[in-house]
């Protein structure tokens, strides 16, 4: 039983935040001025529709390019079940589970600042789904990332009016089948919250969010496992130290630099004479390749701060002001930039992770070729680099922006759009190929290092190399190696 909880408020959300709510199986609370401000929006929309005379899009219009055609009060809240329902039209394979409890929170988080002009049941009925675990079927594609992620946010919002599906306790099950079982009423919609719910940047948001997760925890593993390659290669220190890198002034990099010289400090292979005057770049220039993505990581945490706590739907309620102003919020243009500049960093980490793979087993060095003994009848390491390669090459593919595309839809109301859901899918895809190239490297790097006993690395890399040990052996002679490539996938993953 969950007891522990986050109180949602309009003070911003941070990245940290949600990984504690995601890490500790936190429960969701509204903060009195949540309810407070969600409550005054929606009494004051229910005021203007009271006047018969204004026309509100999406309110009491139709959609897209049917803006301009009015519907009758009677119809208004048939008006929002329909949008839910017509929306539906995601495909392809569903979307991880934490990608849509992410979807959920961030959802939550937009609609309880106010400006949405839905009623307080709606955002409560999210929190229910959010507490309970409950996850709406989700599909990959669908969203152009303009008008919001439509297609997904439909088939999250399914859920709420007991119309779809979803993964409730290892099993999927109808959404009005659980809701029943906790004795929970469906959402009934009223006007404007089909719509509300609909538009929005979440799926993106979500795919980001996840992406920079899993991105901020990798990083810690690319520091140590790069040192150990850089130990088991026989490297310099020299280009690690300080004064170079303030030369260049990169933050990133210099970041990069002091880790690896504090977690080589105390190795007794850096004593070794006789060591190359320099070396290849994917080891020399670990702090420009790793610091340049480490500085563009920091500039994706500051631009998904600003937009997972953004109200991104359309049109936007100002009780305040006493206006109701359509616009744009929903465009995913800064996020989708910002999640190709980020796929483009990611990507280089896997790329150079992958070149000092095979100077690793190039056979120089006092390294046996492949890193295995009598090489000839065995070929070690061989095809792994293969296959860190076409992870590489995979990557590249995906290194193409998506926001550099747009596609002309309804009827050419929507003539320009980000395809941030793509960018999305794709960055989260380069991150966990990321992971399975660095599980590949640590493999290689510690095979390496049996060959450099009784030489020991420093003390942190001699315990983590211990723990690795208890995971993924030493290999003599030729085995299966899939097995063993996902044992050391498993000791770098770290869930969320």
């Amino acid at each position: 039983m969950k007891e522990l909880e986050f109180i949602i408020s309009p003070d911003k959300l941070t990245l940290t935040d949600i990984k504690n709510i995601l890490s500790k199986n936190l429960n969701l609370q509204l903060s009195k001025n949540s309810i407070e401000r969600i409550k005054k929006n929606r009494d004051f929309l229910d005021r203007k529709l009271n006047s018969k005379d204004q026309v509100f899009y999406g309110i009491n219009t139709g959609f897209g390019s049917l803006c301009d055609t009015r519907i009758s009060e009677n119809d208004l809240q048939k008006l929002q079940v329909n949008l839910v329902r017509s929306h539906a039209c995601g495909t392809g394979k569903e979307i991880d589970s934490k990608i849509v409890k992410l979807m959920i929170l961030i959802k939550i988080n937009a609609l309880s600042l106010g400006y949405s002009g839905v009623h307080l049941k709606t955002v409560e009925k999210l929190i229910f789904l959010f507490n309970n675990d409950i996850l709406p079927v989700v599909f990959e594609s669908g969203s152009l990332g303009a008008s919001g992620d439509l297609a997904p946010l439909a088939h999250l919002s399914l859920a709420l009016i007991g119309e779809g599906e979803v993964n409730f306790k290892g099993s999927k099950k109808a959404s009005k089948d659980v809701f029943d079982s906790f004795g929970e009423s469906v959402l009934e919609l009223d006007s404007k919250e089909g719509l509300a719910l609909l538009n929005g940047t979440q799926f993106m948001s979500a795919h980001a969010t996840y992406a920079y997760l899993k991105l901020d925890s990798l990083f810690n593993w690319i520091h140590k496992i790069s040192a150990l390659s850089i130990d088991a290669f026989n490297c310099r220190l020299s280009p690690f130290d300080k004064k170079p890198h303030l030369l260049r002034g990169f933050k990133g990099q210099s970041q990069c630099a002091q880790q690896i010289l504090e977690i080589l400090e105390k190795s007794d292979l850096h004593q070794i004479d006789g060591k190359s005057v320099q070396d290849p770049y994917s080891f020399r220039c670990i702090p420009q390749v790793h610091g340049a993505s480490l500085d563009v990581l920091h500039d994706f945490e500051a631009k998904l701060t600003i937009e997972i706590n953004a109200v991104t739907d359309n049109p936007l309620v100002f009780n305040q002001e006493d206006e109701i102003i359509s616009a744009g919020n929903f465009h995913g243009q800064p996020i989708a930039m910002a999640m190709d500049f980020m796929a483009i960093a990611a990507a280089e980490l896997g790329s150079i992770s992958e070149r000092r793979i095979y100077k690793l087993i190039s056979g120089t060095r006092g390294l046996p070729p492949f890193l295995i003994e009598n090489p000839g009848l065995n070929s070690g390491f061989m095809i792994s680099q293969y296959t860190a390669a076409s992870l590489v090459s995979k990557n590249k593919i995906f290194s193409h922006p998506a926001s550099v595309d747009s596609i002309e839809s309804s009827n050419g109301q929507e003539d320009h759009v980000s395809m941030g859901s793509i960018a999305g899918v794709k960055l989260v895809e380069v991150v966990e190929n990321i992971k399975r190239i660095l599980s590949i490297e640590l493999m290689t790097a510690a095979q390496a290092m049996e060959f450099r006993r009784p030489r020991k690395t420093s003390p942190e890399l001699e315990l983590m190399l211990s723990e690795f040990r208890s995971k993924v052996p030493y290999i003599e002679k030729d085995q299966v190696m899939y097995t063993l490539m996902q044992k050391s996938e498993e000791f770098i993953s770290e869930e969320l």
